[in-house]
């Protein structure tokens, strides 16, 4: 019971503090705040590349912390990424990380890809992957494997 009468507020802090211990020890990383830097980047760019109700779709399965991460500063009537390289993806994520001395580049991406595939549906990150650049999808590696 929480002495403010708000476990929804609650349970979502805890999921959240769960989602970045299990990445933080996914990374090996001693920064739990490097990690979620990392998460909300990667988040980020995922977003930028889906439709908007693959997007939503998306979110729901997510703690409402972290769905905050990944909608701030989205802006709606922005056109998806042209772009549609996973070297492009993958040098936007390591410009933002530059100043970490833990990041170690696309090994850590695929981190969180791992971590969002042991916490979300197989067959919505599925969704997701389908609607990402093909050399993205084999960063992200299929649910199961």
């Amino acid at each position: 019971m929480t002495t403010q009468g708000l476990e929804v507020i609650d349970h979502s802090v805890q999921l959240t503090h769960e989602w970045i211990n299990e990445l933080a020890g996914r990374l090996d990383w001693a920064s739990k705040r490097n990690a979620l830097r990392l998460l909300r980047v990667t988040l980020q760019r995922v977003r930028d590349h889906l439709p908007g109700d693959e997007l939503a779709q998306f979110s729901a399965q997510m703690p409402v912390f972290v769905r905050g991460f990944l909608f701030e500063g989205w802006a709606p009537k922005r056109t998806l990424f042209k772009e549609r390289s996973g070297c492009a993806f993958i040098t936007a994520i390591d410009t933002l990380m530059a100043d970490s001395s833990e990041y170690r580049g696309r090994e850590d991406i695929r981190c969180v890809f791992d971590l969002l595939n042991a916490r979300l549906s197989p067959g919505e990150v599925e969704d997701i992957r389908a609607c990402l650049p093909q050399d993205l999808r084999a960063l992200w590696p299929v649910p199961g494997t």
